[in-house]
């Protein structure tokens, strides 16, 4: 589309438009993520982005609820260009949908889980892969479920400050700080190919899974890790679980149990552009709080999370 015509576009999220950049304005429209078109019919569509509004598993500080809502408009500032440093456009390659959020009763937090794990079911039985925003980090548990349903035992690629792998065989608990000590016992997580990174919390029980920890990523490098991550992960069909509070709070203050020495954003940019090649099956981004960030820098992080992710998906895909 000429730049001359890009006066002319407004609430492209209200056409049937799958594919290509976006010129409307920022500052305007319907809130779509990418600008993509919303829809709950996903035939033909590639890979969906859909919202779990639910804060309600927080050990701390709420207000993840308005996460979703947050990093949909953070998106509106990248669908002017394709993605730097990737070598192609997957907005223009790709079929994407905005699935929109998962509804629930607020007043029955315990049947949320079931909830989440249904919803995600249903967009992967129409062969639309999912990336979704969060919410708390609890909901990646019922998200794995979905998953591993479809593609068996999967590699867990957690980038976050705390392990979540802390002790908790009462089922009925929904917590955010446990579900991957829930999702490594019910056999959802292959833990010889699982990696967390950024951790800077002690939690001794690990479970097996490797860790790299944010030490590790400022004395070595980002491309260090990144090797790293692809030599563990390997052949093996990838979870990627981004819990904003991966990145410092002078990053991303918008995070209810924040802990200095994280990960920048550079670090986690190159991070992820340089582990391309995984097999990446599905992914959330979790945990971006904006009452807690004026600035909104935390949702344009997590909005810029979700875009790579969604690259890293389509590199498999459209780059082979």
């Amino acid at each position: 589309m000429a730049l001359e015509d890009a006066a002319e576009e407004v609430d492209l999220a209200l056409t049937d438009r799958r594919r290509g950049l976006a010129f409307e304005n920022a500052f305007s429209g319907a809130t779509s993520f990418l600008r993509r078109r919303y829809a709950k019919d996903l035939a033909g569509v590639d890979l969906a982005i859909t919202g779990i509004p639910f804060d309600q598993a927080v050990t701390n500080r709420p207000g993840t609820r308005f996460g979703p809502r947050a990093i949909r408009e953070a998106s509106s500032l990248l669908p002017f260009d394709p993605p730097y440093g990737w070598g192609y456009d997957p907005l223009s390659e790709l079929s994407l949908a905005d699935a929109g959020d998962m509804a629930f009763d607020y007043a029955r937090p315990a049947e949320v889980p079931a909830r989440i794990e249904a919803h995600a079911a249903g967009i992967l039985a129409q062969g639309a892969a999912l990336v979704t925003l969060g919410g708390d980090h609890s909901i990646s548990l019922p998200l794995l479920r979905a998953h591993a349903a479809r593609h068996g035992p999967l590699a867990l690629l957690q980038f976050d400050a705390h392990s979540d792998t802390w002790a908790d065989d009462n089922a009925a608990r929904v917590d955010h700080g446990t579900m991957f000590h829930k999702a490594v016992k019910e056999g959802l997580v292959d833990v010889a190919h699982s990696v967390q990174v950024g951790i800077r919390t002690t939690n001794p029980d690990t479970l097996g899974i490797a860790q790299i920890d944010a030490r590790e990523v400022h004395l070595t490098g980002p491309v260090a890790v990144a090797a790293k991550i692809r030599e563990t992960v390997g052949e093996a069909p990838v979870y990627l679980s981004f819990d904003i509070d991966a990145l410092d709070p002078a990053a991303a203050p918008g995070t209810g149990t924040p802990v200095w020495g994280g990960l920048t954003s550079g670090q986690a940019a190159i991070i992820l552009r340089d582990i391309a090649g995984i097999n990446l099956v599905g992914g959330d981004v979790v945990e971006v709080s904006p009452p807690y960030d004026t600035t909104g820098a935390t949702a344009i992080a997590g909005a810029h999370v979700a875009l790579e992710l969604i690259c890293l998906w389509g590199w498999t895909r459209v780059r082979t």
